[in-house]
């Protein structure tokens, strides 16, 4: 790549890429929240450090810094948790 624009344009492909990925793994994080009976087993937190984890070994593996992997991972991670405790109080009011 040979100028801003170019690499910007490849910045915007891939986050294009990304929404469509968050987008399955939201159907998935709604798939799962139907097995869950409350909050505690939404909020899951030794899976989430475990999920934490592996997105570290990935990172370094893929060469990606862990501490960005882990930063946006709990920040991808809480967004559906919040996601899922909404349907959650949702499912229980009807």
């Amino acid at each position: 790549m040979e100028t801003l624009d170019e690499v910007r344009a490849r910045i915007d492909a891939l986050d294009g890429e990304l929404v469509r990925l968050l987008a399955e793994r939201q159907e998935l994080v709604r798939a799962a929240a139907a097995f869950k009976r409350d909050e505690q087993a939404v909020r899951a937190p030794g899976r989430v450090e475990a999920v934490v984890a592996l997105a570290r070994e990935r990172a370094e593996a893929g060469g990606l810094a862990p501490d960005v992997a882990e930063a946006v991972w709990r920040a991808m991670i809480g967004a559906f948790i919040e996601l899922e405790l909404g349907e959650h109080a949702a499912r229980t009011e009807r």
